[in-house]
């Protein structure tokens, strides 16, 4: 198996389910006592999120690419990022490092793409909602990316920050994401994108008025496909 390194804590919440996801992926494909080969540098959140609310977006790249270049130091063969805001600097990061990274967008848009998916609501953090990074990535494999309206892409901001970060989940903002969704759906979405890594607490992505794909679930299985590339339980 292959050795990933995670780019990680942004939150611990959601760095917490990829662990979870790929080790039990890694587990049901490979079988018996198998679990992931992986390297993980978990950041404080308190600073990064300080640095993103005043636009340090150098500072920020600065220090992912830091990150990622100590995991490569340490022998991680591919890295990814826990964060779909942190995407922004993802090309910051890719050219500080020699070793592959698996870009959340790309491996979305590719699941978006074997579904028939050509028009998708997108939700996340004010940065990943406003901000044409994440976007244009999706919409340059030919999907149509919508994002809700203003007072609504505040309050899910509000949301991930105030909340699921901390990993609060309330009643009332799972009743705000089932109202965004059918609004999307009203709106002849074929599909919502959580881009954001924790909003799957709050949404059951088996059970809505349309399809929901959960960014985390997605990058975390193209991890495992990655780390068991060319071992007898790859796909």
């Amino acid at each position: 198996m292959r050795k990933l390194g995670i780019i990680g804590g942004m939150s611990w919440v959601s760095t917490a389910l990829y662990y979870d996801a790929i080790n039990k992926g890694v587990s049901r494909r490979v079988g018996g006592l198998a679990s992931a080969p992986l390297l993980i540098e978990n950041h404080d959140f308190a600073p990064i999120a300080a640095l993103q609310s005043a636009g340090e977006w150098d500072a920020l790249g600065d220090m992912m690419a830091a990150s990622a270049k100590r995991l490569e130091g340490a022998g991680a063969e591919g890295l990814i990022i826990a964060s779909n805001t942190m995407h922004k600097v993802h090309d910051r990061i890719e050219a500080e490092v020699e070793v592959p990274i698996l870009h959340i967008g790309d491996v979305t848009a590719q699941k978006l793409l074997a579904d028939g998916v050509k028009r998708a609501g997108l939700i996340g953090t004010r940065f990943t909602m406003s901000e044409p990074f994440y976007r244009e990535r999706i919409e340059a494999h030919g999907i149509a990316v919508s994002v809700p309206d203003a007072g609504t892409a505040r309050e899910i901001d509000r949301i991930i920050f105030e909340e699921l970060t901390r990993g609060v989940v309330s009643r009332i903002s799972q009743r705000t994401l089932k109202t965004c969704l059918t609004i999307m759906s009203q709106a002849h979405q074929q599909g919502v994108i959580l881009g954001c890594t924790e909003l799957v607490m709050l949404v059951d992505p088996k059970a809505n008025v349309l399809p929901v794909y959960d960014t985390t679930a997605l990058h975390s299985q193209a991890a495992v496909d990655w780390i068991l590339a060319g071992e007898g339980g790859a796909a």
